[in-house]
């Protein structure tokens, strides 16, 4: 199964080291980054949810009017509409970018967060949320015929959706979090389990957790990883450009007023800062500065190195069983681009020659 590459736009420039600039939603940045991940290369591409931005799902109506091959992850939270009408809408949306999307459930690992859009569930009422919400949204999508369906949270008497997704079975569902609540419902729902850029072990460890999981429902897992790659000519100048990110990202907080602040109630978060704790470099290549200074408020771990020498760090993630990287850069535009010219092809290459390999041992016998 060859990797899938995923990228990350939002609708103005900003990042750790980018103090937010232009507009909130700057349709010609959209176009030109959208536009930059389908030439890069890019297979998806991931638009992310806040509780104060805008609607992930307008942006990617837009991003995909300017496309023409890549396709999208819309971040998408469960609870503040019902499933049903969920489906209905999501299914809408999926004709209209020509079967090019796919949705990542995020049930919320900050009750602020949360509260802001009315939500005053905790952690563990939320997975069980959506647990129930995913069980009628999947069923929206595939039934035949109206149904019924009396739930602890939601109730429906002949539900049905004239628009089906043109994937089949259904949309395809990514799923983040990694409580033991979460883990339940990922092993029942999800097709992919998306988790941030952890250490090689911690990998290996909540991988076979999940698997284990998907395993009780006779289903498999595809997964996805998340790194902040920083790319230099030489390692060295790789390294630098890291300490330079790291000092543009202590000043802009510094400048904002921002506390470098403890850890998020989201497992995923706790997990990053545990990779941190063993040093700002982890595993040769995994750089966790970044994530000690935000207190992992996201997908802030980074992989360093030349381009090569990351694409080797990112194929031992994939002989891990990884199929899906989300790739995302300190300087969003710009290393895009350059993840294009310079990485994706290496990581297809190395990635090519891995199967290759793999298949050679498995026809080795028959041929013996």
């Amino acid at each position: 199964m060859s990797v899938e590459i995923i990228g990350m736009i939002t609708t103005q420039l900003q990042s750790e080291t980018i103090r937010p600039q232009g507009p909130v939603i700057d349709r010609d940045y959209v176009r030109r980054f959208a536009q930059a991940h389908e030439a890069a290369g890019f297979d998806r591409i991931l638009v992310p949810q806040h509780s104060t931005g805008p609607d992930a799902s307008q942006v990617i109506a837009y991003a995909s009017s300017v496309t023409e091959r890549v396709n999208f992850l819309l971040a998408h939270r469960p609870g503040f509409i019902g499933p049903a009408f969920a489906a209905r809408q999501l299914a809408t949306l999926e004709n209209f970018t020509g079967g090019r999307l796919a949705v990542h459930i995020i049930s919320g690992g900050s009750d602020e967060e949360q509260r802001r859009d009315g939500d005053f569930l905790d952690h563990d009422q939320r997975y069980a949320r959506t647990d129930e919400y995913l069980e009628v949204l999947r069923r929206t999508w595939t039934a035949d015929a109206p149904f019924d369906h009396q739930g602890p949270l939601y109730r429906y008497e002949k539900a049905f959706s004239e628009v089906k997704p043109l994937q089949k079975p259904h949309i395809p569902i990514f799923f983040g979090g990694a409580s033991e609540a979460a883990l339940r419902v990922a092993g029942k729902h999800a097709d992919a389990y998306a988790l941030w850029g952890e250490s090689l072990a911690q990998t290996r460890e909540l991988t076979q957790r999940v698997r284990a999981e998907a395993a009780q429902h006779g289903r498999g897992m595809r997964f996805s990883v998340s790194f902040r790659p920083i790319l230099g000519e030489t390692e060295g100048q790789a390294w630098d450009r890291a300490e330079r990110i790291l000092a543009d990202t202590r000043r802009l907080r510094t400048e904002a007023g921002w506390s470098r602040g403890g850890p998020q109630q989201s497992e995923g978060a706790r997990r990053l800062l545990a990779a941190a704790e063993r040093g700002d470099v982890v595993d040769e290549r995994l750089w966790t500065a970044v994530a000690r200074e935000t207190g992992a408020r996201s997908n802030s771990t980074a992989l360093v190195g030349t381009p090569q020498q990351v694409a080797q760090a990112l194929l031992k993630y994939v002989e891990l069983g990884v199929g899906t990287l989300l790739l995302r850069g300190f300087d969003p535009l710009d290393d895009a681009v350059d993840f294009g010219r310079e990485l994706i092809p290496r990581v297809r290459a190395l990635v090519a020659e891995h199967e290759a390999g793999l298949q050679q041992r498995q026809d080795a016998p028959a041929l013996a």
